[in-house]
């Protein structure tokens, strides 16, 4: 019941936004008292601690399955950024601008886990690409992996809307890439934004 209660959350957390759901409404769309979410969670805080950290294991196997599918690397990106996307899409409100404006410690908890995570993702990547030639092999990968994350993580701390968030985004993926590509990797960056739909 446990895991059925934390996985109805997230999907309403996620489409209607962490602070509008309340537990009598999760109860209501699971048709259960109030009460049986109240034995597994002592509070909607404790509810959203886990439902966030379940929503991060679930994004990062995501993730790790496209990066175990071979693609090159500015692919590899593009196929994460459609995960995102198709993730997301129900909402209308941005889940981490919500979590940071209305429950900041969660957020905090939530960023530090984003930190470690993401930053071995976008290191991994830019050691691929330069070894495929598409980007750069003088770049300082530590750099890079810094800018890239202050630019996606202020425009999902700052902007409310989730479609701006989401369009935003992929110009910063195209701002990242063009930063480091090589001739080669220029190429292959057109050719995925040519077939990439908002």
């Amino acid at each position: 019941m446990k895991e059925k209660i934390i996985s109805k959350a997230s999907e309403m957390f996620l489409k209607l936004g962490f602070k509008s759901v309340t537990m009598d409404d999760i109860a209501a769309e699971m048709c259960i008292s109030k009460k049986t979410i109240y034995k597994y969670f002592s509070n909607k805080e404790l509810l959203i601690e886990q439902t966030t950290a379940t929503v991060h294991k679930e994004i990062h196997e995501i993730i790790n399955t496209i990066i175990l599918k071979e693609y090159n690397a500015i692919e590899e990106n593009f196929e994460i950024r459609k995960m995102f996307k198709e993730m997301f899409k129900s909402s209308d409100n941005s889940p981490v601008y919500q979590l940071k404006k209305h429950y900041p410690e969660i957020y905090e908890i939530v960023m530090a886990r984003e930190i470690n995570e993401c930053n071995t993702t976008f290191e991994q990547n830019i050691v691929k690409g330069i070894k495929q030639g598409l980007y750069r092999k003088e770049i300082n990968i530590k750099n890079y992996i810094q800018f890239y994350y202050n630019l996606v993580f202020a425009i999902r701390e700052n902007i409310s809307s989730e479609k701006e968030g989401q369009k935003i985004e992929l110009e910063v993926l195209e701002y990242h890439t063009r930063a480091m590509a090589t001739a080669t990797g220029i190429t292959e960056l057109e050719n995925q934004l040519l077939n990439y739909t908002i």
